[in-house]
């Protein structure tokens, strides 16, 4: 069982909202859902809009409690549709959400539908496609259509994905995915925008065939070829832009970031993947940069502390029966599984420099090892290159190869090898972190780091500067 918050935008729309709203209803029909609350938000309409919502609250809040809920918002200024759902989307409680647009062009008979995927498939997101087969549509618009499809094209080269109807209003997400999306877009630039934003997270996504009653401009369809225009302006900016999270307390928006040099995750998982064997916990995965690299093996759990990044992380689970997924905390000994006859293989990168107590963290990565099993362990090293890069991401320390051969003898780990890493970035993090004092990574280095990342890995057995990273090889004693 699900539950699922009903996003409604409405705008000039006094003739067809209480319509709309009581068509929803069908919703306390699905067997998947457990509760619905529908968020409606008048955006500051100019004509009976308001009233005639205020009689539906009236006669809604006169029915016995039920399977449905309903909350009313309104703008003091008229602001757009995006703008509408981000309102709505605040009050947003639910699992799912969501939008459901205050006219008749749309049938939440379809939505039943959509919830089932989320159920069955453990989707991210699911489109409602007016153009993927449904039962009946209404033939309007050729050269509507027309448009349409060339938005969508241009959005699947730009995410390398295959939609069908990018322009769909039927858009469902799961609420903690939507909410840690920051979106910017205040009228119908919100389509492209989502969906760009979404491929950009690595969002499980599905469609749906739905119905479509569209409704000619004489019968008060708003969107036009002003519209489209700006649509196409929005998938180039989205398209370039990487602000895809939120702020949050795990700097996830610096460490989506990274995620945008795919080369270079190459060359640290082709270091790594050498020295894991068939029983692996890899703790810290975030969204799965490196899991997709050293899987498959026999079993493999990936881990993180970032709810985001667990989701994110479950959505590759999915299709694969030997992988799963589930918060640990490095610190926490009671938040590691166990496997009867130990991991042969703990992979983390980029942990324990983030903790207070980084020998605690060591053994309770040893105690989850087989006898003989290895810790492949990633730090950052050079105390000297501690800058503001490091304190935006939560940096305790960094580490010489004898602080590090030292805690880990302490923590009950024989050193097997010390691996050097990545020694032209130790010139960019002095760079950046100590000389320009940056508190974030910019995406044209990014983009460059992921370019040049073949010629720096040619370079790194000759460049006479030291290591930025450490890889410890470690195998219990």
């Amino acid at each position: 069982m699900t539950s699922l918050s009903v996003l409604v935008p409405a705008y000039n729309e006094e003739h067809l909202v209480a319509a709309s709203l009581e068509r929803l209803r069908v919703l306390e029909q699905s067997p998947h859902l457990d509760r619905v609350e529908v968020i409606v938000v008048n955006d500051c309409s100019r004509d009976r809009t308001g009233e005639v919502l205020r009689a539906f609250a009236e006669k809604v809040a006169a029915e016995p409690k039920g399977k449905l809920s309903w909350i009313f918002l309104e703008h003091p200024v008229n602001q757009g549709k995006g703008a509408a759902i981000r309102t709505a989307l605040a009050r947003a409680s639910c699992e799912l959400s969501v939008i459901h647009d205050a006219d008749l062009e749309y049938h939440p008979q379809d939505l039943l539908r959509i919830v089932r995927v989320f159920v069955e498939e453990q989707a991210d997101a699911v489109f409602g496609s007016r153009f993927a087969g449904a039962e009946a549509r209404r033939v309007l618009h050729y050269r509507h259509q027309l448009g349409n499809k060339l938005l969508t094209f241009l959005t699947n080269l730009a995410t390398d994905l295959n939609l069908t109807d990018m322009e769909t209003c039927y858009k469902a997400v799961r609420t903690a995915l939507l909410k840690s999306i920051p979106l910017v877009s205040n009228d119908f630039r919100l389509e492209p925008e989502l969906s760009i934003k979404l491929a950009k997270r690595g969002a499980r996504l599905f469609e749906v065939p739905i119905s479509y009653s569209g409704r000619t401009y004489q019968e008060g369809k708003k969107i036009s070829w002003r519209d489209g225009v700006k649509a196409l302006a929005a998938i180039a900016r989205f398209t370039l832009s990487d602000k895809i999270y939120t702020a949050d307390a795990y700097g996830s928006q610096i460490l989506g970031r990274l995620s945008r040099a795919p080369r270079f995750n190459a060359w640290m998982a082709d270091v790594v993947r050498p020295y894991c064997g068939e029983r692996v916990l890899e703790i810290g995965s975030g969204t799965g940069n490196m899991t997709r690299h050293l899987i498959p093996r026999r079993r493999y759990v990936a881990s993180d502390i970032n709810p985001l990044y667990l989701e994110s992380l479950r959505a590759l689970t999915a299709d694969k029966p030997y992988l799963t997924t589930q918060f640990t905390d490095v610190t926490d000994p009671a938040s590691y599984p166990r496997l009867p006859e130990g991991f042969d293989t703990v992979v983390c990168l980029n942990v324990v420099e983030h903790v207070d107590d980084d020998a605690g963290a060591l053994r309770n990565i040893r105690e989850v090892l087989s006898p003989g099993g290895r810790a492949v362990v990633l730090v950052p090293q050079g105390p000297w290159n501690m800058g503001t890069l490091d304190a935006v991401l939560g940096h305790k320390r960094r580490y010489t190869e004898e602080s590090l051969a030292a805690l880990a003898a302490g923590s009950g780990f024989r050193v097997r090898e010390i691996v050097k890493f990545n020694r032209i970035g130790t010139l960019a993090w002095w760079l950046n972190g100590k000389v320009l004092r940056r508190r974030t990574f910019g995406l044209g280095q990014i983009l460059m780091l992921n370019a040049l990342t073949p010629l720096f890995r040619k370079l790194e057995p000759v460049l006479p500067v030291p290591a930025l990273s450490l890889v410890a090889v470690l195998e219990r004693e």
